[in-house]
């Protein structure tokens, strides 16, 4: 399988400053805002995001994560209430803007569970989205508040974020499923 980077660490680097910048300016600074990562890249690109945005702001936007495993919509059926294994987040998210992180928007299915995650926690006044990676193909009516970058894609294709912080490097690829 042939693979075509379409994001290299520059371009990933731009684009969650970009992020960051929208960020601030869509929420009037940063008072409210507490910024989670879906795990386990969104972890790392969430607090990418909170050290941009505190370069910009001069203060920490707190920084949660969240395991969205038991939420998933596609595991086996469940009994019982789901429990929020791995999900660290450090003050309460009542009352605040958060903007969920992850890497590569597809169907829209892990937002949605991230989404119902964060209910369990508490209730928000806001819930907004930032992406790295928009590829379409959406199952859900759910669309990103922020994307680094738009990428059609067919359903043969697949997108791959490496992070230097658990991969060899900073860049997102593109694969044919079917070369």
């Amino acid at each position: 399988m042939e693979e075509k980077v379409i994001m290299n660490e520059k371009a990933v680097a731009r684009a969650l400053t970009r992020l960051a910048h929208e960020i601030i300016e869509r929420n009037e600074g940063v008072d409210k805002v507490v910024i989670v990562g879906i795990k386990t890249r969104g972890i790392y690109l969430a607090n990418r995001l909170a050290d941009r945005i505190a370069s910009i702001e001069s203060r920490q936007v707190p920084v949660g994560e969240l395991d969205i495993t038991a939420y998933r919509d596609d595991l086996p059926t469940k009994t019982g209430d789901p429990k929020i294994v791995g999900t660290k987040i450090a003050l309460p998210i009542k009352g605040k803007t958060v903007i969920v992180v992850d890497d590569v928007l597809y169907t829209g299915r892990t937002i949605r569970a991230a989404m119902d995650a964060l209910m369990d926690l508490g209730r928000p006044d806001r819930i907004q989205l930032a992406v790295l990676v928009d590829r379409g193909h959406r199952e859900l009516p759910i669309r990103p508040d922020y994307v680094g970058k738009n990428v059609p894609t067919s359903k043969e294709e697949r997108i791959f974020v490496r992070l230097s912080e658990v991969d060899d490097s900073d860049q997102v690829v593109i694969i044919n499923k079917n070369e």
